[in-house]
């Protein structure tokens, strides 16, 4: 069986780290790409050498040359400014948008039949713009939000409660910024309800942790997160290219789904072959529609504003 071929575009912090994460996952052959010369290249022979202590068999190279990304299965892109302390995802907006168009329209054209996982800033109007200029099917073109905003509230509720993260199960659905919208109702520890195990108030306290996860790192390290980040996005690769059938929360088109209308918003999916297979409708109570119909109208008018410079 022929293995599975991941383009990681951008070879900073965010999209090195992915294509280590996915290396170590056995995941296929990598590919990274960027216009910086020697940086793909060099991240990705140091990646290579680690293969020898962390004993993975991946084959990873990289380049600057869009021509190698041919018959990409999976392409991940983290290209995008950054972050800075005192910056808003959306503050990121104009210049980033420029890099998206560029690259979506070398994806389009050298990896037509690839599934795209979009990570860079500010993500749900980032992911309307990969699929726009791509023009591929809307199941075929995904953000990396709720799998990240999902992990990051799993910990602070694990931790909260000195219990393994891995027991936790939650969902997170909205955009992915300070409207975010974390659902204690929906969150458990080994199937006990996390409102059984903490009260009203510390959980509140940990939703607007989790809204603010991503500012309170950048405020720490003067840049953005990006562990983190790539771990969601291999995740998220992980469950299509093995067909896992894997629910996770992140920015799916969704249409009469919640009556968003046709937008790219976080909402539960399940991830499989063909991508986005299928966006899970959770009966919402009246305050977690209000809250995510207050997210969903912030990512139209991000989404507006990205309009102008496609």
């Amino acid at each position: 069986m022929a293995k599975a071929k991941i383009a990681v575009v951008g070879a900073g912090n965010v999209g090195a780290t992915t294509a280590h994460i996915a290396a170590t996952a056995g995941l296929g052959h990598i590919l990274l790409l960027d216009v910086v010369e020697g940086l793909a290249e060099g991240k990705a022979l140091d990646i290579a050498e680690a293969a020898g202590v962390q004993l993975y068999d991946a084959g990873i190279v990289g380049t600057r040359d869009w021509k190698a990304a041919a018959d990409s299965d999976i392409v991940i892109i983290t290209s995008g400014l950054p972050r800075k302390p005192g910056m808003s995802r959306d503050d990121l907006l104009e210049k980033n948008v420029e890099i998206i168009k560029d690259v979506s329209q070398k994806v389009a054209e050298h990896c037509p039949d690839s599934i795209v996982i979009v990570v860079c800033n500010p993500l749900d109007a980032m992911v309307y713009a990969a699929a726009k200029v791509t023009g591929f099917a809307k199941n075929k073109v995904m953000g990396m939000a709720g799998a990240l905003d999902s992990a990051r509230f799993s910990y602070f509720v694990a931790s909260e409660l000195a219990v393994d993260v891995r027991d936790i199960k939650c969902v997170l659905m909205g955009g992915h910024g300070d409207t975010m919208v974390p659902l204690p109702r929906f969150t458990s520890v080994s199937g006990i309800p996390v409102t059984e195990l903490l009260d009203e108030a510390k959980i509140a306290e940990l939703v607007e942790r989790t809204r603010k996860g991503g500012i309170e790192i950048v405020n720490l390290l003067g840049y953005s997160a990006y562990y983190a980040p790539a771990a969601g996005a291999v995740k998220m690769a992980k469950a299509i290219l093995q067909d896992s059938k894997s629910l996770i929360p992140c920015a799916a088109y969704c249409d009469a789904e919640y009556g968003v209308g046709g937008y790219f918003v976080g909402v539960p999916a399940v991830l499989g072959a063909h991508g986005v297979e299928r966006i899970v409708e959770l009966d919402l109570s009246k305050s977690e529609k209000g809250q995510f119909e207050e997210s969903l109208a912030h990512v139209k008018q991000l989404v507006t504003k990205t309009s102008q410079f496609l």
